[in-house]
């Protein structure tokens, strides 16, 4: 009872990373209150520069989208690139996995995460996304990789 009392005041007290929106589409006409849509996002990777990571996921509109305590889908689809030159010296130290991203999908029980892993061997980025809850999460899922070239 006690993590669970924990993990809601983290939750709390988290700050949502900031993504910039490049655009939403509607999906779904709401007669109050906006419609539900689909809305693309972009991050760039904190401890990669040259890295951008774009996002696609739900968010529901009507009375409790309008307010900010609707509960968004668990689905999301990310691509990533890279926009830049990679120093690749700094690869080896990377946390893998790592969370670079984070997203309220809820008021407070549930989140958009991406996480990021370095596969050594193949010199490539990995972000996974995925959302989760407190109290269950989902295995849906997507994954984009980022090519790094090999250092000779």
């Amino acid at each position: 009872m006690r993590r669970v009392l924990l993990a809601l005041l983290l939750s709390l007290l988290a700050v949502p990373a900031f993504a910039d929106e490049i655009g939403a589409v509607g999906y779904r006409f709401k007669w109050i209150g906006p419609n539900d849509k689909i809305v693309v996002e972009a991050f760039d990777d904190p401890d990669v520069p040259g890295v951008t990571c774009y996002f696609s996921h739900a968010r529901t509109g009507g009375i409790k989208g309008a307010i900010g305590v609707a509960e968004d889908p668990g689905e999301a689809s990310i691509a990533c690139r890279q926009v830049g030159p990679i120093d690749q010296a700094k690869l080896d130290k990377l946390k893998s996995p790592h969370e670079v991203f984070s997203e309220r999908a809820s008021l407070i029980f549930k989140s958009t995460q991406v996480m990021r892993f370095w596969d050594a061997k193949r010199h490539a980025l990995i972000y996974l996304t995925y959302t989760d809850r407190i109290f269950e999460g989902s295995p849906r899922n997507s994954i984009s990789v980022v090519p790094v070239g090999a250092s000779h």
